[in-house]
């Protein structure tokens, strides 16, 4: 993918202006190439969410000071040192194995949806899973995949009212197709990709 760093920047601040200062924007960088990290740099985004550890760590290796760095992909245990190491924030905590490696702030990843093709824990497994862990500082979710973003609303919601009760104050929720109902759910994070990045 050819990135401008014209259009990301016109993409950001649009974005941006539509969301106000209290959501933080994060870039998923899974398809872009770690030379072209720059061009976000160029751009003003400050904060990029990567996929899996091994991008994470030749990315890094590249870019480490130029953004904030979060991780947005499926979890392993045995890759906990790394995001640990390179991260500030995980968004998809979902295992008891991770959790117990994690020392970074976390967001417990939840399957509201029950595909079993989501990661995430239950939500009647929430309760007892917060029980254990004091670097959990909110939630997240991947409600099932639509074309109409307000059929994402019942489960941005949800998640929120879990939040809520828990007295957790970050909510990763919303994607590229539905990142504007999200913040109309409270929102305190949106990870975008492909409306960043398109012309």
């Amino acid at each position: 993918m050819a990135l401008s760093p014209e259009t990301v920047a016109s993409n950001y601040q649009r974005i941006r202006g539509e969301l106000g200062p209290e959501v933080t924007i994060v870039a998923a960088t899974k398809y872009v190439d770690a030379a072209d990290l720059s061009v976000l740099a160029q751009a003003g985004i400050e904060v990029v969410g990567e996929n899996r550890a091994q991008d994470l760590e030749a990315k890094h290796a590249l870019h480490g000071d130029a953004f904030r760095w979060h991780f947005i992909g499926h979890l392993q245990s045995r890759k906990a040192k790394t995001i640990n190491e390179l991260c500030e924030l995980c968004h998809s905590l979902a295992s008891e194995s991770a959790a117990r490696r994690l020392t970074i702030p976390a967001l417990v990843e939840v399957n509201l949806s029950g595909e079993e093709s989501k990661s995430g824990i239950l939500e009647r497994e929430l309760e007892e899973f917060l029980g254990d862990y004091e670097n959990i500082v909110g939630l997240m979710t991947m409600p099932p995949f639509t074309g109409d973003p307000e059929e994402s609303r019942p489960y941005f919601r949800r998640l929120r009212e879990l939040a809520e009760r828990h007295g957790l104050r970050e909510l990763s929720i919303g994607t590229s197709q539905d990142y504007r109902v999200a913040a109309d759910e409270g929102a305190t994070m949106v990870r975008l990709g492909s409306v960043l990045y398109a012309k």
